[in-house]
């Protein structure tokens, strides 16, 4: 069995590979990182943005395998939340027929400036917590996350990705 992910980001393909090994059926498959576009905005604004772009990567990595994975993460609006918006991370498998997705848990930036930065201003998740003072690492997305830094290392980026795709695995794991 053959698997490609849509994605470069080393985070991302380890979090594909150790969930994998959860699953019989699925451990033993070859995984390969497959460039992919998502066809949406860099920083996706809203659920439907996100699961698109998730949705795109998975179909554009589908080549030659059996299951392709697209992960993408956004921000979604959110009723009575502080600042109006969460950010979740959006897994869609493709059997080259069939989407099957699942979502992390959603989660809100606690200073409203970083939700504004990106909704309102354009930046993306790495520009608008560097511009907040957050962190000095432009290459937050491919390490620990944002969520790694806001719960102190307690849920990183690749924890937060296996649970988008655990709940899309449900669909798989139906024997």
């Amino acid at each position: 069995m053959k698997i490609n992910v849509a994605s470069h980001n080393r985070v991302k393909i380890e979090a594909v590979k150790e969930i994998l090994q959860d699953y019989p059926h699925l451990a033993g498959a070859r995984v390969d990182s497959i460039k992919a576009v998502s066809e949406v905005d860099n920083q996706p604004r809203s659920l439907e943005e996100t699961m698109q772009g998730a949705m795109n990567r998975a179909k554009n990595a589908f080549n030659d395998c059996d299951y392709s994975i697209g992960l993408e993460s956004g921000m979604m609006r959110v009723p009575m939340s502080k600042t109006g918006y969460m950010d979740v991370c959006v897994c869609a498998i493709y059997d080259g027929k069939e989407f099957y997705f699942g979502l992390s848990s959603a989660w809100e930036f606690p200073k409203k400036e970083v939700s504004d930065l990106i909704i309102n201003k354009g930046f993306n998740m790495s520009q608008a917590i560097n511009h907040a003072g957050l962190t000095k690492n432009p290459n937050i997305g491919s390490e620990e996350g944002a969520i790694g830094i806001l719960t102190k290392g307690r849920l990183d980026r690749k924890e937060y990705t296996k649970q988008a795709l655990r709940t899309a695995l449900i669909h798989l794991d139906v024997e």
